[in-house]
């Protein structure tokens, strides 16, 4: 039984990664659900509070507040599933609460793509609030998850997939590596 974490910049493509394995049938659990579960309990919009709401959570209850949260969620899907996918990892500590838990059976791949080519597939999406809006500009959201220890995270991936061709060609990448394992991706 394999956990694949997922690790990128915002609009890297992990939240197109994750949407491959689930039309694969793979289970997927979404770090970033924890925090807007969190942001609903305490009445924020996740669509604007979002980072606030993790930041917070980190500083009340440690660094991996979230992976910690997570592992229940992952171990009830790996129970029916010989693979899981999380999307969404944003720190070395969360990394190594995951090598911890799931040791030689966790594969961190970091999602890649250029600042541009992410600034816009975020205007595309529409799903958060960017700084004209309220929210946070991408360069603002990429100092909060590198302050989060996304960089370290990043260094620590097993895999790299670059994501700065078409989209079909990246949901290739993801498919071989769900069907044929690591070893088989051109990265």
């Amino acid at each position: 039984m394999t956990v694949i974490g997922i690790v990128g910049l915002p609009g890297s493509g992990k939240s197109e990664a994750a949407n491959v394995a689930a039309d694969m049938g793979v289970p997927v659990v979404t770090m970033g659900d924890v925090i807007r579960e969190e942001c609903r309990e305490r009445g924020l919009d996740p669509a604007t509070h979002h980072g606030e709401v993790a930041k917070a959570l980190r500083e009340e209850n440690g660094p991996g507040a979230i992976a910690e949260r997570s592992l229940p969620v992952i171990e009830r899907e790996r129970a029916d599933s010989d693979t899981v996918l999380v999307d969404g990892i944003r720190s070395d500590v969360e990394v190594d609460a995951f090598r911890d838990a799931f040791g030689e059976s966790f594969l961190l791949v970091k999602v890649d793509a250029p600042f541009e080519l992410r600034a816009q597939r975020l205007d595309l999406r529409g799903r958060d609030a960017g700084g004209d809006d309220g929210g946070e500009s991408l360069a603002a959201r990429d100092e909060r998850e590198l302050g989060f220890g996304m960089g370290e995270a990043m260094d620590m991936a097993d895999l790299e997939l670059d994501n700065t061709e078409s989209l079909a060609a990246f949901q290739r990448k993801v498919r071989t590596l769900l069907r044929d394992g690591p070893e088989a991706v051109d990265s």
